[in-house]
């Protein structure tokens, strides 16, 4: 079987030795579910040791590059906190396999990327962002720690102390605010970004592709120590979260589209 049919939620596309890979559930604004979670956690891995590809474009199909998680989800994990478990083993997965993958990553951010879906963002290599979009960690107005990968990758990109004030409100920010502080590297037109992140694509596949890869694989090696030495804890402060009032009191307000009302339980 050819690897791309094991996936329902994630697109392969290929252009010369580019490999386009597009997370597919746009009625949704790109909401990660048990199987698009599922797939994320191997895919990179899969995309790795794809024969034909030296580039990743990782990118989002319709309006939105990822809404972060599907509150649908969110309450089948409330009701039934053991399936959590699996959901903290593919959120290591997904986190490990983007730093181990010695291929280039790049994200092509054409809708808004909340929640996992900044995170997944932020662990490319080479971010492209379009102007007219917003990205976030919202994690703890849904009362969740943010334990996915943000405590690792936000204060290697804009220091601690901005990633602590961000993660903790989970403000929104516009592309060029993104841009200025860091957190992203390149802004683009919305009618530009896609021949801006081919043109690096390109670049990159065309390049020495032995030193590029090893290049990123060496400038990892820092984050993959922080990640070691961080995820397990953050991902079981998320587990706890999981379980709290406020959680389940988020994730009415967004199903009831109303502002939540936390008791700090």
């Amino acid at each position: 079987m050819n690897m791309k049919d094991s996936y329902q939620a994630i697109n392969w596309r290929r252009r010369g030795r580019v490999l386009t890979l597009e997370m597919s559930r746009p009625a949704s604004f790109n909401a990660v579910d048990e199987v698009l979670h599922e797939e994320l956690s191997r895919v990179f891995r899969d995309a790795d040791a794809d024969p034909d590809s030296d580039v990743i474009i990782f990118t989002g199909a319709g309006e939105a590059f990822c809404a972060g998680g599907d509150v649908s989800w969110m309450q089948r994990a409330i009701d039934e906190p053991e399936t959590f478990e699996r959901t903290v083993t593919e959120a290591k997965q997904i986190v490990f396999s983007m730093l181990d993958c010695e291929k280039p990553i790049i994200c092509r951010i054409n809708g808004h990327a909340m929640g996992l879906g900044c995170t997944l963002a932020l662990f490319c290599d080479v971010t492209f962002m379009s102007e007219a979009v917003k990205i976030g960690d919202p994690h703890v107005l849904m009362g969740m720690v943010a334990g996915d990968g943000g405590a690792v990758i936000w204060p290697a990109l804009v220091g601690l102390s901005r990633a602590k004030e961000l993660l903790m409100t989970g403000d929104h920010l516009t592309a060029n605010e993104a841009k200025e502080i860091g957190l992203i590297n390149h802004v683009c037109k919305t009618d530009e970004l896609d021949n801006a992140v081919d043109a690096f694509a390109d670049r990159l596949a065309n390049g020495p592709l032995k030193s590029i890869k090893w290049t990123k694989v060496s400038l990892n090696i820092h984050l993959k120590q922080i990640a070691h030495s961080v995820m397990d804890a953050c991902l079981a402060y998320e587990a706890m979260t999981n379980l709290s009032a406020d959680h389940q009191e988020a994730v009415n307000a967004f199903r009831e589209k109303r502002p939540p009302v936390y008791t700090g339980k």
